[in-house]
């Protein structure tokens, strides 16, 4: 998160019109370094551009703490992506949404431009570990994100973690 924009939760934060997004499909790409504790937790806004995908992928980066990633030693932060990404994917299953997923790269950005070379996405919703959480891979990350892949992005913040480092 950069201190530049003020963070508005399911808002779009991409300067890509969302017009140019394809009407008749969305091929959504999740990317979330937190899990909700219950579905009520989401704001509506991202509710309703999770129902009007029509392919869902998400991707929860590893995201080690600065000692664990100088050390090589990101074995514990792999499992708690493990654990969001069964819990982010648990959580789509009972809103009806057929998703598929995988734990990505301990470098977030290298997550995303993994994902979306493998699959194709047309919009990005990130969810961010809360204030309280965040660790330093997400500094500067959103302005790095928008600018490197200039895809229509939303972005909320998550207070409540499961699986968060």
């Amino acid at each position: 998160m950069t201190g530049s924009a003020p963070l508005l939760l399911g808002a779009p934060v991409s300067s890509v019109p969302q017009s140019e997004q394809r009407s008749e499909e969305l091929r959504l790409l999740i990317v979330t370094g937190a899990t909700v504790s219950s579905l009520d937790e989401l704001p509506e806004s991202v509710r309703g551009l999770v129902d009007r995908a029509s392919h869902v992928f998400v991707v929860t980066p590893s995201l080690p703490s600065r000692l664990q990633w100088l050390a090589s030693d990101v074995d514990s932060s792999q499992g708690l992506a493990d654990e969001r990404l069964d819990a982010v994917l648990g959580q789509l299953t009972s809103m009806d949404v057929d998703a598929t997923g995988r734990v990505g790269a301990d470098d977030p950005l290298t997550a995303f431009g993994d994902a979306i070379r493998e699959f194709g996405a047309d919009h990005i919703l990130i969810g961010l570990r809360g204030a309280d959480h965040a660790g330093w891979q997400e500094r500067g990350l959103l302005d790095s994100v928008v600018a490197t892949f200039h895809l229509p992005t939303t972005v909320f913040e998550i207070h409540s973690t499961v699986g968060s480092a």
